[in-house]
């Protein structure tokens, strides 16, 4: 492979590789916003599908659906950054985004919802390991910490901006108004890539991902007809217009042909259909499509479809068996044993597949040194400790505070997330000189003492800035020391031609380590609150509250403690430091 990385202290390609990677940051920014603006616009996205307040796991695929798409497809797309390049399958992942936003947006029912926020999730994960396939490929191992530790940064201040941005939308218009938002920056992050691209010369007949020029120096015009006809059709048919559907001529074409068909048998519907048919044909089929459909299913071929398959459902059954558990019943949902059978047996099927199979989806070695797995082992545990942080810190502060809505509680994790950024341009900094296991090691010490402070805060904490808010800076400043060396001993310890792979990978694992960690650590909460309601039956609902939440805090302490020890062991030896930059940038997308 080819690479198209530039030395430090290049002219112009520099200058635009580092343009390039600003906007794959803010887009996974943007991405991470998505993962958490369902929180407000979740009541009335589900009021728009006929779901009762009161039934709100009926509206749990709206979550799991995008944590699906997100986890479960990380590992695939990541290898296709390693076989096509970052660039183009940062644009396609930017493409996906735009499309399931805009999906989301005219979504009438719980599946079409559903769906959109799948391919939001797909689009959304995409962009990350996309990014720090870029970052690899533009910046030698010495200097890699700083740039991976901004992207983490801004993957995870998506936490308190995702609210923030619902609450100021929702202030003027729908909950559509939110995906409509990310529908238009998707597409805007989307040419802008696109544009930078150019300019690098970086564009090649393998690596095209839409609009490439047609023989005359055209494009596709039939099937960007086709494109234009099947939304346009696709958007009257799920919201038409009254003045339309009233009409007595043209209110034909919204009644469906077949008695009781729904929507998609309405004329409209059957145009839109046929129009989206013939969009297929013509990628297939067309000299110079559209968009490429031939390369990128040439690149799943390559990529490893069949072990990627087993991947995402070994995947697939670990998210949906936390993400659907309520943990005042149990650490998983009803269904969660048979999801986690399932993800055995896919396991199994995986690492037999692996062992036949020439060109695995993760090839033979990438994981074989002990940094390696090790980086994904601390990853874990790094996500169980977050999502405490990242939850039960805003929880804490509506526990104890009669007035605290949903902003002020927002307000009062700003101060960890502020933090964290810091701490993670330090860490980057720091990558360069320390081992990055002593690093990781410092930071999660420091976030294990932080969150050791936090189980000793009561009712009245809160109302003290100096003394709460210096175990959140702590916190913060803990997390953003760890997340860069993490991800820069995984780059370091495998090849170059699989850093997409790896750093999915990193993110799959600590994603994983949330889901599990809200799971655990708040069914151990709840327990710990039984229990004093037996010993104390006098006990007030704030008080139970409030013992929840330090009784969190004081397990995430533990699981911190737990990874700073294993980040000395595990990514000990992990050569983050004294390479080259021509051993970097060889062979590298």
């Amino acid at each position: 492979m080819t690479t198209t990385g530039a030395d430090p202290g290049s002219t112009g390609l520099d200058r635009r590789s580092r343009a390039l990677l600003l906007f794959s940051a803010g887009a996974v920014m943007f991405a991470a916003i998505d993962t958490y603006v369902v929180v407000l616009a979740l009541p009335d996205m589900m009021a728009s599908v006929d779901i009762a307040v009161d039934e709100l796991q009926r509206a749990a695929p709206i979550i799991s659906g995008f944590l699906l798409g997100y986890v479960a497809m990380l590992p695939l797309i990541g290898r296709i950054a390693d076989l096509r390049g970052p660039v183009p399958v940062l644009a396609a992942s930017l493409l996906a985004f735009a499309t399931g936003s805009v999906v989301t947006a005219i979504s009438y029912d719980l599946p079409s919802m559903v769906l959109g926020r799948f391919l939001q999730g797909v689009g959304g994960g995409g962009l990350v390991p996309a990014t720090m396939a870029l970052v690899a490929a533009t910046y030698p191992i010495e200097r890699r910490g700083l740039p991976l530790g901004l992207v983490s940064a801004v993957q995870e201040l998506g936490a308190v901006l995702g609210p923030l941005f619902g609450a100021a939308v929702l202030s003027f218009t729908t909950w559509r108004g939110i995906f409509a938002i990310n529908a238009a920056a998707g597409v805007a992050l989307w040419a802008l890539v696109r544009v930078l691209r150019r300019r690098d010369g970086a564009d090649t007949d393998e690596q095209r991902v839409a609009v490439p020029a047609g023989p005359a120096g055209r494009p596709d015009l039939l099937g960007a007809l086709a494109l234009v006809v099947a939304v346009a059709a696709a958007l009257l048919t799920i919201s038409p217009p009254q003045a339309l559907y009233t009409d007595l001529t043209y209110g034909e074409l919204f009644v469906p042909v077949i008695s009781g068909g729904g929507r998609w048998w309405e004329p409209m519907g059957l145009v839109a259909v046929g129009a989206f048919v013939v969009l297929c044909a013509r990628c297939l089929l067309a000299r110079r499509p559209l968009l490429d459909v031939r390369s990128w299913g040439r690149s799943l071929a390559e990529a490893d479809l069949a072990g990627a398959a087993y991947l995402a459902a070994v995947l697939g059954g670990i998210v949906l068996a936390f993400a659907t558990a309520d943990p005042e019943v149990s650490v998983f949902s009803a269904q969660g044993p048979y999801f986690l059978v399932g993800s055995g047996l896919a396991l199994v099927a995986l690492v037999l597949h692996l062992r036949r199979t020439p060109d695995p989806i993760v090839p033979r070695g990438t994981l074989s040194s002990r940094p390696a797995w090790g980086s994904l082992v601390v990853s874990l545990l790094v996500g169980w400790a977050l999502i405490a942080a990242l939850v039960d810190v805003p929880l804490f502060a509506r526990t104890a505070e009669k007035g605290y809505g949903q902003l002020d509680a927002a307000l009062v994790l700003l101060r960890f997330l502020v933090a964290l950024p810091v701490g993670a341009v330090v860490g980057g900094l720091l990558v360069r000189r320390l081992p990055a296991g002593a690093i990781t090691a410092v930071g999660m010490t420091a976030v294990s003492a932080s969150f050791w402070a936090m189980s000793h805060w009561d009712q009245s904490s809160l109302d003290s800035w100096a003394s709460s808010s210096w175990p959140l800076v702590l916190g913060g400043l803990g997390f953003g020391l760890a997340l860069a060396p993490v991800n820069a001993a995984m780059l370091a310890s495998t090849r170059d031609d699989a850093h997409g792979l790896a750093s999915a990978l990193v993110v799959v694992a600590r994603m994983v380590g949330m889901l599990i960690g809200i799971s655990v650590l708040t069914t151990y909460g709840l327990a710990q609150l039984y229990a004093a309601r037996r010993d104390d039956p006098s006990l007030k609902v704030r008080a139970l509250g409030l013992l929840q939440e330090q009784s969190v805090f004081e397990g995430a302490a533990v699981v911190a403690l737990v990874a700073a020890v294993l980040a000395l062991v595990l990514l000990r030896g992990a050569p983050t430091r004294g390479v080259t930059t021509g051993q970097v940038l060889r062979g590298v997308g």
